[in-house]
């Protein structure tokens, strides 16, 4: 009962729970950017998008922009959305590359049917599993968001929604809305026998039901450290990405190298470009 009350979920809407002093902690807390990087990393991995171009995301509780960052990063556009205005504003604040939307997801997302080729969301479902408000059914707000998320989605798209159910119930509860609304699919969970990285991940099909991918295990982890010491070539150039200081002009010429293998138009680079303008009065 100790941890259960340690739960965000419990301590009130999530309006209220992401203040700016929350916020805050998703901009400097190097451990819970970690953390969210590679749950998003892992979400990616998940939908299984196609190879060499670029798809539109949508991004469920996006937050402060971290793992919206990453999808930049890997090429995407995408749009986010999020109840919370202090953590909106830090994403605005962070100079994010996505569109921003402040809105309610147990309400639905409103956006044209077949809008997106894929969706991710980081530790935000559950929060759909609480009554904040006596007008609040948790059942109709899961079943009114996964209905919306479905149309949204274009045909045979995957939505992958990392998640942390609070018991078997509750997950038994998200996962029979989301097939009342028409997806199939079915719960990854990775590190299953890890108390701390343990992971559930909701992958949810739009159209033909496919064989869902296997988690993670502890042995797979160790061989994929091992693999990534000799064959990864990005993350070096990733952890130099995240050392450039902002606003400078070796980081405003990476960023417009990004957007330029995006497709995006961008003005040319200059012996101008990224330069201090003085302060206007």
């Amino acid at each position: 009962m100790a941890s259960r009350s340690r739960r965000p979920e419990h301590s009130g809407p999530p309006e209220l729970f992401y203040d700016q002093n929350e916020a805050r902690k998703y901009v400097r807390n190097s451990r819970m950017i970690d953390i969210q990087t590679k749950m998003t990393e892992r979400a990616l991995e998940l939908l299984c998008l196609p190879e060499g171009q670029p798809s539109f995301l949508l991004d469920i509780g996006c937050g402060s922009g971290l793992s919206g960052d990453f999808i930049s990063e890997e090429g995407h556009y995408w749009v986010g959305i999020d109840i919370s205005p202090a953590m909106l504003d830090a994403a605005l604040d962070r100079d994010t590359e996505g569109d921003l939307l402040l809105g309610d997801m147990g309400q639905g997302v409103p956006f044209r049917p077949g809008s997106f080729d894929g969706c991710i969301s980081i530790s935000a479902v559950q929060w759909l599993c609480n009554a904040n408000k006596r007008s609040d059914v948790p059942a109709r707000r899961l079943y009114c968001f996964f209905s919306s998320l479905y149309s949204a989605l274009a045909h045979g798209a995957r939505a992958v929604l990392q998640l942390y159910p609070e018991n078997s119930e509750q997950l038994e509860l998200i996962t029979t809305q989301a097939t009342r609304a028409g997806f199939t699919g079915g719960v990854v969970v990775d590190f299953p026998n890890s108390a701390k990285a343990k992971k559930f991940y909701l992958c949810l099909f739009s159209g033909p039901s496919t064989s869902l991918p296997k988690g993670l295990t502890e042995s797979q982890d160790a061989d994929q450290a091992t693999e990534l010491a000799f064959t990864s070539e990005r993350a070096p150039h990733k952890r130099a990405r995240r050392d450039l200081l902002k606003k400078s002009r070796e980081w405003v010429l990476e960023k417009k190298e990004r957007r330029r293998r995006q497709g995006k138009e961008v003005r040319p680079d200059t012996q101008y470009t990224g330069r201090k303008r003085k302060p206007r009065f």
